[in-house]
């Protein structure tokens, strides 16, 4: 079965679901890994057991960013993979918070004052 492939997202179109030990993970990606799947996994984890997101086009009022959003996420550490083998970083996910995250030799987005 086919995921949905859907387009840019707009300023407060993504809803998350945040709890006492749910939260969230954006990851921060350049342009040109628009449209790729970053998979994850809880650093002590099953072996295997990750979960992916599409890398999207966001589109605030002052820029455009690139992100993959990871929604529900149990609270705990996560290995966010480059690739099937090699890991990219280790994040920390807290529930209740939004938590962020930029592949490494990546830019950091600047936020507007």
């Amino acid at each position: 079965m086919a995921e949905a492939v859907f387009g840019p997202s707009t300023s407060g179109s993504v809803v998350l679901d945040l709890g006492q030990g749910t939260g969230a993970l954006v990851l921060h990606t350049p342009p040109e890994l628009d449209g790729s799947e970053i998979e994850i996994s809880l650093v002590t984890g099953a072996p295997g057991a990750r979960t992916h997101s599409r890398v999207r086009r966001r589109e605030l009022p002052d820029r455009v960013l690139y992100a993959a959003v990871y929604p529900g996420l149990a609270a705990g550490e996560y290995v966010i993979w480059r690739d099937a083998s090699a890991r990219a970083v280790v994040v920390t996910v807290t529930g209740g918070r939004v938590s962020t995250a930029h592949l490494p030799g990546q830019p950091v987005p600047v936020s507007p004052c």
